[in-house]
């Protein structure tokens, strides 16, 4: 199949399932369609929604990367209590739904410690924690896969601890696990859609508050699976443009 045409094959799908819907369904696609009225003032509405899904999912992802980072350390410290706590943390956050963890930060918090959090925040402070989880578990398998030599070799110079993470294990472990740091970002843009349960006004919310107003949800929601695509989509191929490059890079470097 021509490369050109992969782009298509969602809007064809929409155009074969509305010619070949069963049943007494008429179709309505004027309430999301650029020509009408209507259509066009819901399609903006809807679009509005991209920014703060990538705005939450960007916030999110940042924090996530520093919490995993700061748990994988402990892991692979000759301290057994440093190990143990990282590890309780891993599982624990791994263990908990994304969705049960956004629903009590946002109602827990504010009982426990006072704080009144708003959606955008309680969102944030959830998702990160669950993806900090699998954040520190990469950057785990990144660091041990530094050859025990670069350590060695660090010890030999008399530097310390922490310059031998700064200048010798991170650098090349961090360029290591770049390209699944990316993919956690594509999945957290589709997990931002958890915060439409409390009120957190992305894509999905506005599906769902433009589906009680203009009663078509199967149009509607047609269109934001397209939306989720596209996003998907382009963030799928920064991921695959990054690990382009690392490869070329690396392979220059091999060659020096």
């Amino acid at each position: 199949m021509s490369l050109r045409l992969k782009p298509l094959l969602p809007l064809l799908a929409l155009l074969f399932l509305a010619g070949c819907g069963g049943g007494n369904y008429t179709w309505g696609w004027h309430v999301v369609s650029p020509f009408d009225t209507r259509g066009l003032s819901n399609l903006q509405f809807l679009m509005n929604g991209v920014y703060s899904t990538i705005s939450v999912a960007l916030v999110s992802i940042t924090l996530s990367v520093m919490l995993g980072l700061i748990f994988a350390l402990p892991a692979l410290s000759s301290n057994r209590l440093l190990a143990i706590t990282s590890r309780i943390y891993v599982e624990f956050f791994r263990a908990v739904p994304m969705l049960v963890l956004i629903l009590w930060v946002y109602y827990g918090v504010p009982v426990l410690t006072g704080l009144q959090l708003s959606v955008f925040f309680a969102g944030v402070i959830a998702l990160a924690l669950c993806d900090s989880a699998f954040e520190a578990e990469i950057f785990r398998a990144g660091l041990q896969s530094i050859d025990a030599g670069q350590r060695e070799a660090a010890d030999a110079l008399g530097l310390s601890y922490m310059d031998k993470l700064r200048f010798i294990i991170l650098p090349q472990a961090v360029r290591r696990v770049l390209p699944p740091l990316g993919n956690q970002f594509v999945y957290m843009l589709k997990a931002s859609s958890l915060l439409s349960v409390i009120g957190y006004s992305e894509l999905t919310r506005r599906a769902n508050e433009l589906v009680v107003v203009e009663y078509r949800p199967l149009e509607i929601y047609s269109l934001l699976v397209l939306e989720y695509l596209v996003l998907i989509l382009f963030a799928s191929w920064g991921v695959r443009t990054l690990e382009r490059r690392l490869a070329r890079s690396d392979r220059a470097a091999a060659r020096i």
